[in-house]
């Protein structure tokens, strides 16, 4: 019996507007223990902020915490799941795409959030990975 994203996603995912600045994004992701956020502007999916896109992407390149936001730096949410997808869609999407988080979109508008660490503890529970992405958060 095949397995749909809602049974492993995560609901509500954290989310911000386009002119949210970084500072306010990174603290989020801190305080709700989260490597992604979705923007949004009028419950509509505009992109990804990971915490890789902020050491990576913008950081390194110098960018202003204090001042960029969101909508300047998010990726753009190319590749989406919906609820009822089976999870080998998820699976297949980020091995070819070489992502490690699918928003769960719904009717147009976000629904959740799928990660690689939930792939791994649903796939393989006794794996590394799946140990790394159940354990409790470092604070």
């Amino acid at each position: 019996m095949s397995q749909q994203i809602r049974d492993i996603m995560t609901e509500s995912p954290l989310c911000v507007q386009p002119d949210t600045v970084v500072t306010d994004i990174a603290g989020k992701m801190r305080d709700q223990d989260v490597g992604a956020v979705l923007v949004t502007d009028d419950g509509e999916l505009l992109g990804v902020v990971t915490d890789r896109d902020l050491v990576t992407r913008f950081l390194a390149d110098g960018g202003d915490p204090g001042t960029a936001t969101a909508g300047s730096i998010a990726s753009a949410a190319d590749f989406t799941v919906a609820p009822d997808d089976e999870v080998s869609r998820a699976v297949d999407l980020m091995r070819d795409q070489a992502v490690r988080r699918l928003p769960v979109v719904e009717n147009g508008r976000p629904v959740g959030i799928v990660s690689i660490g939930d792939l791994a503890i649903e796939r393989d529970e006794r794996s590394a990975l799946a140990d790394i992405s159940a354990a409790p958060a470092n604070k």
